[in-house]
């Protein structure tokens, strides 16, 4: 490894992880003024705040920011080097442009190295640790925006929830069917129904229940109150998105398994989850193709055109990768193409860019 290549790595690294504390430090400023309400009144421990929870907020957003952040010091350190004609030099002593993406490759692999052990392995646990904060002292109160949920919660048999209110704990107009053979052998319908997470059962309010024996004669029921186990949880029906970033990668592809059982559908959300932790490491190599082609030109307007070319694509980007998530959610994308789609355009658009570098 030459001068020059522990030279860009050195610049390369320390300015990621200058910007990472800066946007962090940013980030979290703003958190407590938002929060700082909630902290004071729920009387959060201060030492579990800032030794816990913005770790690990600080954690997830340096990984969800990296590849962008990856771009922005890459235009930062590289347009400097192209102003002061360095890179015009090093190209004039011989060695090719390809040769001088090399460091930024090498320090890029460490990246996304680091980025694939965080997002599938450390995260999880660090973001199980958030989430337990934010439900125990700023969002206690959660309420699921869906409604008309169906569920299978055993071969044959149905359950109906018209709304969920996971804070409550309490679905509303709960039906129960089961089937067998084709044929509605019980139905029970419900005003509400309350999830006991102590006893790990359901108390149904104001149930009819009906049933047909084999020769098609119907019963009729009325209670009052019951309370009954079933085999399912307030949980089956609703949680907080981010609890798929709680996960590992074990878990996640266990809960793809039941989402698919059930017929719920949420599996094409978890799924793209798994394949968006992979992407967006890779993605680090893409935007490192396209900063160094980009900053590597010395132009007029110097490191301020660079920076608003950064702006620009990495708001394409993001943008992009939001569209496609909601594409692989409600139009059928599958999760794996909407995951990588955006590396692949913006990868192209890389070799375009390295095409018309200064060589």
């Amino acid at each position: 490894m030459r001068i020059l290549d522990r030279y860009i790595i050195r610049n390369f690294l320390s300015t990621f992880f200058l910007m990472v504390a800066l946007f962090c430090v940013v980030a979290v400023v703003f958190d407590v003024a938002e929060n700082l309400e909630r902290l004071i009144d729920n009387q959060a421990p201060w030492g579990k705040v800032f030794g816990e929870y913005y770790i690990s907020f600080c954690l997830a957003l340096g990984n969800m920011l990296s590849s962008f952040i990856v771009f922005l010091t890459i235009l930062l350190f590289t347009s400097r080097l192209a102003q002061r004609s360095e890179i015009i030099a090093v190209l004039a002593g011989g060695i090719s442009f390809q040769r001088l993406m090399r460091p930024y490759f090498i320090a890029s692999t460490f990246l996304v190295l680091g980025s694939l052990l965080l997002s599938h392995f450390i995260l999880p646990i660090s973001n199980q640790k958030k989430l337990d904060f934010e439900v125990e002292f700023v969002h206690k109160e959660f309420h699921i925006s869906e409604q008309h949920l169906y569920r299978e919660i055993y071969p044959g048999t149905i359950a109906y929830f018209r709304s969920v209110n996971a804070g409550r704990k309490v679905g509303y107009r709960f039906v129960l069917e089961q089937w067998k053979d084709g044929r509605l052998l019980e139905k029970w319908t419900a005003s509400k129904a309350k999830w006991l997470e102590e006893e790990g059962t359901w108390r149904v309010s104001n149930l009819r229940r009906r049933s047909w024996d084999e020769s098609g004669v119907e019963s009729f029921e009325k209670v009052a109150l019951l309370d009954t186990a079933l085999q399912m949880k307030i949980s089956d029906f609703g949680q907080r998105n981010e609890a798929i970033s709680t996960l590992n990668r074990a878990q996640l592809r266990a809960a793809i398994e039941r989402e698919k059982a059930k017929g719920s559908g949420g599996e094409r959300m978890l799924q793209l989850a798994g394949h968006t932790r992979t992407a967006n490491a890779f993605a680090i190599y893409v935007m490192t193709l396209i900063g160094v082609s980009v900053a590597s030109r010395r132009q007029r307007g110097g490191t301020g055109i660079h920076l608003l070319i950064g702006v620009v694509i990495g708001f394409v980007y993001v943008f992009s990768s939001k569209l496609m998530s909601v594409a692989a959610i409600h139009a059928g994308v599958m999760p794996a193409i909407a995951a990588w789609t955006p590396n692949v355009l913006f990868g192209a658009l890389g070799v375009f860019l390295y095409r018309q570098a200064p060589k």
